[in-house]
């Protein structure tokens, strides 16, 4: 199936959350409040919710699984009406819904719907969820603002940024080389970004520090605790934002990030850039990334939730070409 709506069936207005399953939910929401940086805002038996200073009523959620999986990704839109013109234009389209548009049962509450991309991502869009309070950081004590964006492998990178521009209205600032390419929903750079790779899997998870003084309290925050960075710090090309990486207990890989690039929409050129040293890190500070990181990023093959849900038609789902699975293995 190929995506040639006649327009985008929404308005993505900015990036909520990320849900992450993974075998013990415990240990992951001990290191995601006690050291990262995070506050636990409810759980319930396994599940977790976890927040930052921002907006959002939470930005990140633990869950079971088996294995390391991608739980979802959450978009805000702006009223339950377009929630509901989304889903009848979806439908049309034959993308196939995991959740029908209604009340979400969720901690953060609203009305939304859930459907189920290409690759077999759950994506949900939700409007009217719970108000929570900004908390800034009292001091420059290094607490996360949100989730700056996520970076998700994928077996067919062309297919995949066609399926957020051309159906979910995300744009593209710029891609590296074409191994990566950098959505857009809102004024800043990326929200998402695919990456080429031989399997489905989630690559890592950024976290928007206030400033870069943050930023980096934030991995001497980590050092106090015997973690260092696995890759970083540094300041990418590609949008400009600083990073620092690590991994987790449950070896999912996360971002510190700061300073990520604003884009004017009436002036803004996505370019090509070429996977060199100096334009993935423009300091020249963070050095090659170690290989328990590079292996985390790859992930664990992961066919979401492709199996849970009758497609609107028989090709809906990615198959990988021999082209993507020799571009794959390349890199």
């Amino acid at each position: 199936m190929n995506f040639f709506a006649a327009e985008p069936v929404c308005k993505l207005r900015s990036l909520r959350s990320v849900s992450l399953k993974v075998p013990e939910t415990a240990r992951a929401k001990d290191f995601y409040h006690e050291v990262w940086g995070l506050s636990t805002v409810e759980e319930d038996s396994d599940r977790f919710w976890l927040r930052g200073t921002g907006s959002e009523h939470h930005i990140l959620k633990l869950e079971k699984g088996q294995q390391n999986a991608l739980g979802g990704v959450a978009f805000a839109l702006a009223t339950p009406q377009e929630v509901d013109q989304a889903a009848v234009k979806l439908t049309a389209l034959g993308i196939p819904l995991f959740r029908e548009p209604g009340p979400l049962d969720d901690a953060a509450g609203g009305y939304g719907l859930q459907l189920v991309d290409p690759e077999g991502r759950l994506v949900e869009l939700s409007a009217d969820v719970h108000a929570v309070l900004n908390q800034e950081p009292a001091g420059r004590r290094a607490i996360p603002r949100k989730i700056a964006h996520v970076v998700l492998n994928t077996i067919d990178i062309d297919r995949a940024t066609a399926f957020y521009t051309q159906v979910l209205g995300m744009r593209v600032s710029d891609w590296s080389e074409h191994q990566m390419s950098f959505l857009r929903c809102n004024s800043e750079h990326h929200v998402i970004a695919f990456n080429q790779a031989p399997w489905t899997a989630v690559n890592h998870v950024a976290y928007e520090m206030q400033s870069i003084d943050h930023f980096m309290r934030g991995i001497g925050s980590l050092k106090t605790h015997g973690i260092s960075p696995q890759w970083g710090p540094g300041r990418h090309g590609p949008g400009d934002n600083t990073f620092s990486y690590f991994t987790d207990p449950s070896g999912l890989v996360c971002e510190y990030t700061s300073e990520v690039a604003q884009v004017d929409e009436d002036s803004w050129l996505c370019r090509t850039w070429k996977r060199t040293p100096e334009l993935s890190d423009q300091w020249g500070t963070a050095g090659p990334p170690t290989v328990n990181v590079r292996t985390a990023m790859a992930g664990i093959p992961d066919d979401g939730y492709r199996s849970l849900v009758v497609p609107g038609s028989a090709d809906y789902f990615t198959v990988p070409s021999a082209d993507a699975a020799s571009h794959a293995s390349a890199h």
